[in-house]
Order: structure tokens, then C-alpha cells, then sequence
């Protein structure tokens, strides 16, 4: 159909000619109420917006000279973020003369990362950049496998704390004789 007509028949209903594809030949066109289409579309985006899930990545900071308990906690804390689907960026800053002892650094950063193994992915191996050293890991299960163990742990407490009370046969007590 020629264009004039197409835009003739567009006018008469009270709406708009949109070039959809530009480059076919002959070009598609179509009939449509445009402001209504771009607000049909911005809606969908927002929608999409709700639902897709922002991936932030959360700093711990270790020192060559750890304690055995302030490391623990920190592996805890790195277990707990990526237990909520978040990345974990692990650092170890190097002040003066540590820097001759980066071998130390490292091998805090391995021991992280062997302890997480279960729980991570080890997305950038330990690598210096200056005075710093540091790995990135990420979670290795999804939100929603995450969702399902956690439902199915409730289930398994739920179980546990009912079945102790109604599996107990009653107890009878002997009474002396008097």
C-alpha cells in the first residue's frame, strides 16, 4: 500500500502510522495510538525494574597479622553475605614494610577461600594491585535454591520440635506401698 493511503486510513482512525522496520523491503508499518504504545512500554520496563535483583558487593578487610578469632568472625560475616546472594570482595592492605611480607596476605585469602568453598565461587583469584590484595567471590546458589533450602530447613524444625512431644509414651509412676 502506498504511503499517502496508509496515512489517509491512519488519519480516519484517529491514530498514528509507525515505521516498524525500517529496513525490510518493502518497510513494515503499522496503525497504532503511538503515546499509548510508549506508555505500554515504559509500564513493562518499570515492572521489569520490580523484579530483577541488584547484585552489590560487600568489602571485608583482613590484615597479615589476623587473630584466629577475628578471622573466624569475618569468615562468618563473608558466609553470611553470600548466604543473601551478595558478592564478597576480600581485602588485605599492606601498610610499610608489610609489603615484603604479601606471601602472608596471600595465604590468608587462600584459607578464605578453601573455608567458603562449599558456599562460593571464586570469581578473581587473589591478585595485587599496588598495596592491596584482594579476591572477589560469588554466591553459588540462586535466590530461589536459596529460598527452597531455607523452607525446607523450617519444615525439618517444625517436624523436629512436634515429634518429640507426641512420639513419648506416657510415663507411669509406681506408687510405694503404704
Amino acid at each position: 500500500m502506498p504511503p499517502y493511503e496508509a496515512i489517509k486510513k491512519a488519519r480516519e482512525k484517529n491514530l498514528d502510522l509507525v515505521e516498524i522496520s525500517p529496513t525490510a523491503q518493502p518497510p513494515v508499518c503499522r496503525i497504532m495510538d503511538y503515546g499509548k504504545y510508549l506508555y505500554q512500554q515504559e509500564k513493562k520496563e518499570r515492572e521489569a525494574k520490580k523484579h530483577q535483583k541488584t547484585i552489590t558487593v560487600k568489602e571485608v578487610k583482613f590484615r597479615i597479622n589476623v587473630d584466629d578469632h577475628d578471622y573466624e568472625t569475618k569468615k562468618n560475616h563473608v558466609l553470611r553475605f553470600l548466604d543473601e546472594g551478595d558478592k564478597v570482595k576480600a581485602t588485605i592492605f599492606f601498610r610499610g614494610r608489610e609489603m615484603t611480607r604479601t606471601g602472608l596476605g596471600r595465604q590468608i585469602l587462600e584459607r578464605l577461600i578453601k573455608d567458603v568453598e562449599p558456599h562460593s565461587i571464586v570469581e578473581f583469584r587473589p591478585r595485587q594491585e599496588g598495596n592491596t590484595l584482594h579476591a572477589i567471590l560469588a554466591p553459588k546458589k540462586t535466590e530461589k535454591e536459596r529460598e527452597k533450602e531455607r523452607q525446607r530447613e523450617e519444615k525439618h524444625k517444625a517436624a523436629a520440635q512436634s515429634a518429640p512431644g507426641q512420639s513419648a509414651p506416657p510415663v507411669q509412676v509406681a506408687k510405694p506401698a503404704s
